[in-house]
């Protein structure tokens, strides 16, 4: 891994299936593990801002905080903040100081070309999240599933095959010839299959 993603296709995508999900759908269940709709999405708005001030080195007063997504702390206008937060943290991805030094986001602090692949691999599975649960396709980038797999194909071997708490569950098992982003979903914990 030379040159460092561009989180801008993936952060696009995610803002817009978030646009598309109807008031009726935001207690539908998710893939991500007993999340409603409306809970993913209030937390795709906090790590919006989390990796944004990482990407900055902006730590809040008294360090960042691991997230706690709740439903009921999805701001009303949420359908106008998400997108442009998620825009803001790919704008903020682009400038080359955000992939230098340490990094800090949900109480965690690592490498920042790290963090910026944890980053990635954020917009990319919950954007495949919120796809499933609204049933519409998801189609993204070889590259960015290319870079996720190695971040989180890392990540499981580190964790001894158990997952990672406060990213992702231990890996499901794919058949022989799965494609790459079912591979990576399913690294993550999740069944690429699952339906509504």
């Amino acid at each position: 891994m030379t040159s460092n993603p561009d989180l801008a296709p993936a952060a696009r995508r995610l803002a817009d299936l978030i646009s598309t999900v109807r008031d009726d759908r935001l207690d539908a269940p998710t893939p991500c593990s007993d999340s409603s709709l409306a809970t993913l999405i209030d937390h795709v708005d906090g790590l919006s801002q989390a990796f944004t001030m990482a990407a900055e080195k902006d730590v809040p007063e008294g360090g960042s905080q691991p997230p706690s997504p709740d439903a009921s702390h999805l701001a009303p206008d949420w359908r106008v903040r998400v997108p442009e937060r998620l825009d803001a943290l790919a704008a903020a991805w682009r400038e080359p100081s955000a992939w230098e030094g340490m990094a800090e986001a949900g109480g965690v602090q690592m490498p920042a070309q790290v963090m910026g692949r944890v980053a990635l691999n954020e917009l990319v599975v919950h954007g495949w999240d919120i796809a499933r649960a609204g049933g519409q396709p998801y189609v993204c980038g070889d590259d960015e599933v290319q870079e996720c797999l190695v971040f989180v194909g890392q990540a499981v071997e580190q964790s001894g095959g158990k997952g990672t708490p406060g990213l992702f569950e231990a890996p499901v098992p794919v058949p022989d010839g799965a494609s790459p982003l079912d591979r990576l979903i399913a690294l993550t914990g999740r069944d690429p299959s699952w339906t509504p």
